[in-house]
């Protein structure tokens, strides 16, 4: 090997970052391999190259016996002595069995190791830098698509975006930008593998610390995400500081900050409430844009009853249920909806003149 291939290897360990000494590890490796198979060999050998100048040398590896068996493992005594007069019996005798032209299978060979070597760096590379973006978004750019995901140029690698991953009557054409929410990096035989979503409760999660700046710097926290996909989620939020409307903060003046994440999410119905340590005051929160009349809770079973106007019912459970099954997952609390009328025929509950509880939520379409 030249000199040439030397300083190349000393550039790669300064701009991949990939050791020399383990490609010179790895090349004498492969080298061994190379030798074997194109000398047809079975000999136990040893491959040298030199670190400062790149010569080769290939050292057949014999047993020092009192009777050789096997010519090709085994060496006698008097013979090893040849070599090297402090041999004994069971040592080692390394003897130089260099092929005339193994330079050319050893350029070629060292080739192709540093040019697998340098494909695995980078893919260590691209993997160590999106693995710190799980749970994250990412932006990129529509390649292409299959029967089962669309591909999403990220800039050094292709994401996969399964099919059943997108909002329904989600569509993307090629080249446009897309937003989506990395759920897993793994690390394959092939390379990274990134996978994305965008229908994750993630995605709404990171939209809003995105958008929210209360969010981002810790003031307001998002506790509960529930999400329906293209159709309806609920979030809730608490603030740390009392002078600090969580609700009013995500929605943001005029109402710019979630109408931006609407947006993103094409037209997906968005419930911002309050979180509350208390269940019946947290859960009749959580059925807006429903009002409530009176929230009875079941510790044990932890199921909460509720009790809304007549002309609310159909509010309350919503389109196929969908409010009430929204509300359950935020709240983590099974949820059992009743009409006023229906409290007083099923439970003797007296009708109320009082005004609604008092719930502190917004929706917005």
């Amino acid at each position: 090997m030249s000199m040439d291939f030397i300083e190349a290897m000393n550039e790669l360990e300064r701009e991949k970052g990939i050791s020399k000494d383990v490609l010179f590890e790895a090349i004498e490796a492969a080298l061994i391999s190379s030798y074997k198979r194109n000398f047809n060999t079975a000999q136990n050998v040893r491959v040298d190259m030199n670190r400062n100048t790149g010569v080769i040398k290939v050292f057949a590896r014999k047993l020092i016996v009192d009777e050789v068996l096997d010519p090709r493992t085994e060496i006698s005594l008097p013979a090893a002595r040849e070599i090297n007069p402090h041999f004994q019996l069971d040592d080692i005798a390394e003897i130089e069995v260099t092929p005339r032209d193994f330079g050319r299978i050893a350029a070629q060979t060292a080739k192709q190791v540093v040019t697998q070597r340098i494909r695995e760096a980078e893919r260590g590379l691209i993997y160590n830098a999106f693995v710190d973006k799980e749970e994250d978004i990412v932006t990129g750019t529509v390649q292409r698509q299959d029967q089962r995901n669309i591909y999403v140029d990220l800039g050094k690698i292709e994401a996969a975006l399964p099919l059943n991953e997108l909002m329904p009557n989600e569509k993307f054409n090629h080249l446009d930008r897309i937003k989506a929410y990395i759920t897993k990096v793994e690390n394959t035989t092939k390379g990274p593998q990134i996978l994305l979503s965008r229908t994750h409760p993630g995605l709404l999660k990171r939209l809003f610390e995105l958008e929210v700046p209360e969010i981002f710097d810790g003031v307001v926290e998002i506790r509960s995400v529930a999400r329906e996909a293209g159709f309806r989620s609920k979030i809730a939020v608490y603030s740390r500081n009392e002078e600090v409307d969580p609700v009013g903060s995500c929605v943001g003046p005029r109402g710019t900050r979630v109408q931006t994440i609407v947006n993103e999410l094409r037209g997906e119905k968005i419930d911002i409430v309050r979180y509350s340590e208390n269940v019946d005051e947290y859960v009749a929160n959580a059925l807006s844009p429903s009002k409530v009349l009176e929230v009875q809770v079941f510790e044990e079973e932890k199921m909460a009853r509720v009790i809304v106007p007549d002309y609310q019912l159909s509010l309350a459970i919503g389109i196929k249920g969908q409010n009430a099954r929204l509300a359950a997952k935020l709240t983590g609390w099974k949820i059992d909806i009743k009409s006023e009328t229906q409290a007083e025929e099923e439970f003797g509950r007296p009708r109320t003149n009082e005004g609604e509880m008092h719930q502190d939520s917004v929706s917005v379409d």
